[in-house]
């Protein structure tokens, strides 16, 4: 029993761990990254200065990823005629297919884009783990980072503010 109890304290810990360091690796200066989207669309981050950007690393394989669609599109349905963009980006061991079959059959609202090279994952700080949101300020800097569902009261605040 002990030995359970042990093996479980070392496994949370762990996990705190990487979590820990995968939160001091991001930047918290938006990089120049230009998504293309399933709709053939070409979305510059630089060029979205002046509006709140929230980014999401997902996958169609993630359970809290598609839990959190229906949060996505609540802010997007809330915020996108105040300039908010959500760019959904999926993991690049995704395939295309069926991130394109989820698109379609959940309706998303927000841009879906692909990120095959994984460059979008190394730019952000080597995104390992989904979801994962960056909240990105008129500014284009990163002001909150989520590994995991993030707060939806806590991120309309946020939003709301800017």
């Amino acid at each position: 029993m002990q030995q359970k109890r042990a093996l479980g304290a070392i496994i949370a810990a762990c996990i705190l761990a990487i979590v820990f360091w995968q939160q001091t690796r991001f930047k918290t200066i938006t990089p120049d990254s230009v998504f293309t989207t399933l709709r053939g669309e070409q979305i510059v981050l630089h060029d979205l200065r002046g509006q709140p950007v929230l980014v999401t690393f997902w996958a169609t394989d993630c359970r809290a990823c598609i839990e959190e669609i229906p949060d996505l599109i609540a802010l997007h349905e809330q915020f996108a005629n105040n300039g908010l963009r959500i760019i959904a980006v999926t993991m690049p061991y995704d395939i295309p297919s069926r991130v394109k079959q989820l698109s379609e059959m959940r309706n998303l609202p927000y841009a879906v884009a692909l990120d095959i090279e994984g460059a979008h994952v190394r730019a952000f700080g080597d995104v390992s783990l989904t979801p994962s949101s960056f909240l990105i300020d008129r500014e284009r800097n990163i002001v909150s980072r989520v590994i995991g569902r993030f707060n939806l009261a806590d991120w309309r605040a946020r939003i709301a503010a800017m």
